[in-house]
């Protein structure tokens, strides 16, 4: 149960902050540099017990990877995006009179930028996280949370920048993307995870 928890308050975090300081209305890079800084810290408090998923990709990527019990991968996905629901919900609370503006439903450009950052950031959770190679290491949570912050600053535009299907999930309910966005993003997110664990095992044969 404990690591259920510690699940759940990195990605009421992570998406607490994705929504306060998109709604405070802030231009220029303070929302990335918050939203990367949020999952760095989170990353940190959270990575001894759960493994600082927040995310259901990433959950997938270590689970293929084999690094997460099959019996944990529906109960941390299902976490995630509760936590989520719930950020989002205090982030409306807390933000009553934002009135959101969704990306544009460019679906190929959507699905291509999350693809490709969502690899980017599970490429890099299973190497500085679960490889042998980096193990003991005391920079994983930067890594991870930098990963983030780069992506929201080169494609956050196109695609909201969620590179994670609960984060897209609140984005929705909060309106920094159209419902009718999230498959893409589920989609994408999910492939990017995927192909970044098969990857992974390519490169580490020996990394069991």
């Amino acid at each position: 149960m404990n690591k259920y928890i510690a699940e759940f308050i990195g990605t009421f975090f992570l998406v607490l902050t994705i929504g306060c300081s998109v709604m405070a209305g802030v231009t220029g890079g303070i929302p990335p540099l918050a939203i990367g800084g949020a999952l760095m810290v989170m990353v940190y408090a959270g990575g001894h017990v759960s493994g600082a998923h927040y995310n259901p990709a990433v959950t997938l990527a270590v689970f293929l990877r084999g690094r997460c019990p099959a019996k944990d991968v529906l109960p941390y996905m299902v976490t995630q995006i509760v936590a989520s629901l719930a950020a989002a919900a205090l982030a409306s609370y807390l933000r009553p009179d934002f009135v959101a503006t969704a990306v544009s439903a460019d679906f190929p450009r959507i699905a291509v930028v999350e693809f490709f950052y969502t690899f980017a950031l599970a490429y890099v959770v299973l190497n500085v996280a679960t490889a042998k190679g980096t193990q003991g290491n005391s920079f994983y949570g930067l890594a991870i949370g930098f990963t983030v912050l780069v992506g929201a600053f080169a494609v956050g535009d196109i695609s909201g920048g969620a590179f994670n299907p609960a984060v897209a999930v609140g984005a929705a309910s909060l309106g920094f993307i159209t419902w009718a966005n999230v498959w893409v993003h589920m989609l994408a997110d999910f492939a990017g995870a995927a192909t970044a664990a098969m990857t992974f095992m390519m490169l580490n044969p020996g990394d069991k």
